[in-house]
């Protein structure tokens, strides 16, 4: 008899396998206590106008009221958006979002003349200043603001901008809950059974070894893009406009610049990644013209991309057993950073399973106070899942790292660094599983899975880079962003990274109009770089010695002390110039010339 798997509402999740927010708020109406007092504390705000420049006393007693407030401020934040990912079909956590945000948007319009002060000092008497005792834990705060001084506009106008803020994210919301809520995938018919087709399913269904399985999944995830083109393009486009807004509001060149200025990274940076894996594509097209043959496959399809290369191979994972294979993996990092992070995955930082309405994908959220939270929507069957834990495991950890090592004004790292964190596990998992695999068979299908998650990272975010800058440009150009020409931007994308093998489908470009980031302009980048830094890293960690490994746990303990580019200086690798990633294209060039000899 036909079975129909179900996905489940969140009621019926044990307790044991969420994550416990309690370090944050203990429930939700100690939430909203919380959120009455940030209210009234924020009301002191306007109590401080004026004084910052009086003395360097004046100065740090703000900055000592704006760590208490920001500290109550990030706990308000994560515990409602964590909430409300548990299910984007509450509307209880949505109006605890939507409160929250109203108060956030209030606070930063009455706290919008702070920064134009603080930069209104004289040069000469910040320098005194930063020298003071009281303002030790903050000077790199305050040299931060110091270089957005030429970006930084006037009270007046600094408190529109911050008004502004709430509705800027309408775009990024509205496309998460059309995407993870409305859209109904239905069901697919397989030989296991009748099973639903879902964001988070999506990626089983593509690895399915049954073509048509394959294909019909490919047709119906799609049919709901189709469905919506017009309503997403228009999402996408909205979003483009207020990052080309902002940046010329504040007089930035371009909105990729102004992205790019908080990290101090130089646009080159992009560019050099870009011009990069662009000349090194071959190896690339070799592999897709490997997989049609070991397919074999008169064509080769996009729904044809993901499906293991080496088929029969079942590895099924337990949660409790990937994280035992995680922790022998990461066992070169040392006890404390296998214990923590295996206490941490075993216990509540993680929210494990799918239910329903729950946010797809998975990310990690780590803040000052709480633990550093992970959102999965873990299989048992997807070996890939646990590479996502590894991966997730890597932010949190360097988050545990960062906090505590940091003060709150300065303990967030950013995202270019943080994507070296994590994909720099995923590296030590992919060696620790080649080197114990117990069947050929097995080994062959880790190299495999390697080389297909080296692509996804490498190149597929830089094709989506590429695909950003091309979208930004096209608004700052005067050219409007409707659904056709983010489509044919897109198309030539695919046929550029694909190559001749290839047979794109109708619907191919729709990928475009379906990645959550893009929301985030300009972020996609550093997962490329980032596995670029990692592969260098774990090289360097895994053939040295112990000065090797204390200069990679400096990174992770540099928090935001340092800009990007220099913190990977210190652990040992110069994202400056191309280097690192011309070799990262040559290590998957090496997976692709033993997946020629294996298959």
């Amino acid at each position: 008899m036909e079975t129909e798997k179900t996905i489940p509402p969140r009621s019926e999740i044990p307790p044991e396998h969420t994550w416990d927010l309690s370090k944050l708020y203990p429930d939700d109406k100690a939430w909203e206590q919380g959120l009455a007092d940030y209210v009234k504390k924020a009301d002191a705000i306007s109590g401080y106008r004026g004084t910052l420049g009086k003395s360097a006393e004046s100065l740090a007693d703000y900055l000592d009221f704006c760590r208490e407030l920001g500290l109550l401020e990030e706990r308000l934040g994560y515990y409602s958006d964590l909430r409300e990912t548990e299910d984007e079909g509450s509307s209880t956590a949505r109006t605890m979002t939507g409160k929250f945000m109203m108060a956030l948007t209030k606070t930063r319009a009455a706290a919008s003349w702070d920064t134009p002060e603080i930069q209104a000092i004289p040069d000469s008497l910040m320098a005194d200043f930063l020298g003071h005792e009281r303002l030790a834990e903050y000077r790199i705060y305050l040299k931060k603001i110091l270089r957005y001084k030429p970006y930084v506009l006037s009270d007046r106008e600094e408190r529109i901008i911050a008004l502004h803020a709430e509705g800027e994210s309408v775009a990024d919301q509205a496309f998460s809950v059309l995407t993870n809520v409305d859209f109904d995938f239905g069901f697919i018919e397989t030989p296991e059974g009748k099973l639903p087709l879902s964001q988070s399913t999506w990626s089983v269904f593509m690895e399915h070894q049954d073509r048509d399985v394959r294909r019909r999944a490919y047709k119906a995830f799609y049919g709901a893009f189709n469905a919506h083109k017009t309503t997403l393009a228009a999402l996408y486009s909205g979003s483009v406009k207020q990052d080309v807004i902002r940046a010329r509001v504040r007089g930035y060149s371009s909105a990729r610049a102004a992205a790019l200025f908080p990290d101090n990274v130089d646009e080159a940076v992009y560019d050099n990644l870009v011009a990069a894996v662009g000349a090194n594509l071959e190896p690339l097209h070799r592999y897709y013209s490997l997989r049609k043959r070991a397919l074999k496959l008169d064509e080769l399809r996009h729904y044809d991309v993901y499906v293991p290369l080496v088929a029969g191979i079942k590895k099924r994972s337990t949660w409790e057993q990937a994280v035992e294979m995680i922790s022998a993996a990461l066992a070169p990092l040392g006890d404390e950073y296998v214990s923590t992070l295996r206490g941490g995955l075993l216990g509540r930082w993680a929210d494990r399973y799918e239910n329903r309405g729950k946010r797809s994908g998975a990310f990690s959220a780590g803040s000052y106070v709480g633990e550093p939270y992970i959102l999965m929507n873990y299989k048992e069957d997807a070996l890939r899942d646990v590479f996502t834990m590894a991966h997730e495991g890597g932010h949190s950890m360097h988050s545990w790292y960062s906090a505590a090592s940091n003060p709150f004004m300065h303990y967030n790292y950013t995202i270019f660094e943080a994507e070296v964190a994590s994909t720099f596990n995923e590296e030590l998992l992919y060696r620790h599983l080649e080197k114990t695999a117990d069947t050929p068979e097995l080994r062959r299908y880790i190299i495999n899975k390697r080389a297909d998650d080296f692509l996804s990272t490498l190149y597929r975010q830089t094709m989506f880079a590429e695909f950003e800058k091309r979208s930004h440009e096209l608004e700052e150009g005067g050219t409007p962003l409707t659904a056709d020409i983010l489509r044919s931007e897109y198309r030539a994308l695919l046929e550029k990274y694909f190559g001749p093998e290839m047979i794109l489908e109708e619907e191919s470009d729709l990928e475009g109009l379906r990645i959550p980031h893009f929301y985030r302009a300009f972020y996609v980048y550093k997962y490329a770089t980032g596995i670029s830094a990692s592969y260098a890293l774990a090289e360097r960690v895994l053939s040295g010695g112990t000065k090797e490994k204390e200069d990679y746990f400096s990174f992770l303990k540099s928090g935001g002390s340092r800009f990007p580019i220099e913190s990977l200086k210190v652990a040992g690798v110069d994202m400056s110039g191309p280097a690192p990633v011309e070799a990262a294209c040559r290590a998957f060039g090496r997976l692709v010339d033993q997946l020629e000899t294996l298959l």
